[in-house]
């Protein structure tokens, strides 16, 4: 099968996992992979160890994009100054570039990717036999690109949605669109379903909206789920617990958050709670680190930047290799989880989510009720707390602390987790691929009996299985 993948090693970040792991364990079931990707992406992080994970022989076909490097990308990005008050020619042609950006390259400035893509992944085909494509987005233009092969080829089409499409446009960094590119890619996205046959989403209530986007636009497509997941693989050298991966370190309780830090899962009620535990209760703040590993966006630096008159510890650290961090996962004695309280942000499960359960370091979710509450409550160590609630947050951040100073340990708890495991997780994609799959090559036998039997309705070929017209 083909991946269409925009995302692949060595570009970094979580978004990259799901289609590598993948590519790993669906042999096991009987699949082998081919995978269409660019040569010269434009992103803000790499992450060569990801690399390691790629099963020798895979047939990988990169092709080049037009689009603009990533530091001219974030030069004219919004970030923090486009909050900013007042006339500025700069700022203001920032803004003008994105606008025009933003209009014109549907759905996303991945689009310029398709020219040379769509040339390379029609050559693949030709050259190696295939029996179904997975178009894997954000960014979503991948879609496109995917129904336009399936298409062409003939092949059976699965759509993987790593995000929700309106989601990520709502809230994604400098996208501010307007109705109209709104309404062209309510389009796009009505013309892609309609070609495809399986809608993959990462949670239930995902699987849910999309399944009725699909129906609404006359999209027969069947919509299901896999879950995000974690390879054992990745943690079997890491130590299992805290002690043993913080060296010379001080004796604080560690709460740490490893990821993009942004509008979707700000920082900024946990900054608020820890502020308000300063100012109750100094003692107890002074014995709490909070860790930041990851990047994030100028908006939520302005936020952290609030901690550095308390005396809660901050330790932030830029966006690391996979290996490391899962070492700094394996380092904290809570891990932090954050939705921030948008629409449709109960929907969200966050891939670092599984990963936090491999790492097997209680949770401290901060998030709306919805699929991650559903997920996650029963784990051990899990504290659950809404975004809003900054008293919550704050007396549940006591209550981590506290455990933490009379020794209390998840270490010998059961963490029943298996099922989330990436190679149980490939099982199920192989099990759709060949049910797909099967149910495609039924469709064209039927067609082909059909064209060859003049005067026979589709309804009369039902007599092959002894129903219906005997004479078809």
């Amino acid at each position: 099968m083909l991946f269409v993948s925009y995302l692949f090693p060595p570009t970094g970040g979580v978004g990259v996992h799901r289609v590598t792991k993948f590519v790993k364990y669906l042999p096991c079931w009987g699949w082998e992979s081919s995978v269409l990707t660019v040569s010269n992406p434009s992103v803000p992080l790499r992450d060569e160890s990801l690399l390691q994970d790629i099963p020798a022989g895979t047939i990988i076909r990169r092709a080049k994009t037009y689009e603009p490097g990533y530091a001219v990308k974030q030069a004219v990005s919004g970030g923090q100054n486009s909050h900013q008050q007042g006339f500025s020619p700069a700022r203001h042609l920032k803004l003008l570039a994105r606008k025009c950006a933003n209009t014109l390259l549907q759905p996303d400035s991945q689009i310029l990717w398709h020219p040379h893509a769509m040339k390379a992944g029609m050559r693949l085909l030709a050259d190696v036999p295939h029996d179904a494509i997975i178009a894997t987005g954000p960014p979503f233009s991948s879609f496109l690109l995917g129904a336009r092969l399936a298409r062409k080829s003939g092949l059976p089409l699965i759509l993987d949605y790593r995000d929700e499409w309106d989601i990520s446009n709502a809230y994604w960094e400098n996208k501010g669109h307007g109705r109209f590119a709104n309404w062209i890619q309510t389009r796009q996205q009505a013309r892609v379903v309609n070609a495809a046959q399986v809608l993959l989403a990462t949670t239930p209530s995902s699987a849910a909206a999309i399944g009725r986007f699909a129906q609404s636009h006359g999209s027969s497509a069947i919509s299901t789920f896999i879950y995000n997941g974690f390879d054992p693989d990745d943690y079997t050298s890491v130590p299992s617990f805290p002690e043993s991966t913080r060296q010379n370190a001080p004796r604080r309780f560690r709460l740490a958050f490893i990821g993009t830090l942004w509008n979707l899962n700000s920082i900024r009620p946990v900054v608020s709670a820890l502020l308000q535990v300063d100012q109750e209760n100094p003692g107890l703040a002074d014995e709490i680190e909070l860790l930041v590993a990851g990047r994030r966006t100028p908006d939520q630096e302005t936020i952290l930047d609030q901690l550095s008159t308390s005396r809660v510890q901050l330790t932030r650290m830029p966006f690391v290799s996979h290996p490391e961090a899962i070492k700094l996962m394996r380092s904290a004695d809570a891990l932090l989880m954050i939705n921030s309280d948008l629409p449709k942000a109960q929907q969200i499960i966050n891939a670092k989510t599984f990963e936090y359960m491999a790492a097997r370091r209680p949770m401290f979710v901060v998030a709306p009720r919805g699929d991650v509450w559903d997920l996650v409550r029963d784990l051990p160590g899990t504290l659950l707390s809404l975004p809003g609630e900054i008293a919550g947050i704050a007396s549940h951040l006591k209550l981590a602390v506290e455990r933490y100073r009379c020794g209390a340990s998840e270490h010998d708890a059961v963490w029943d987790i298996a099922q989330f495991e990436r190679k149980n997780l490939a099982r199920q994609l192989a099990d759709q691929l060949d049910a797909m799959v099967q149910q495609s090559a039924e469709e064209t036998s039927t067609r082909r009996i059909s064209t060859r039997l003049p005067g026979c309705s589709m309804s009369d070929l039902t007599g092959i299985s002894g129903k219906g017209n005997p004479k078809c």
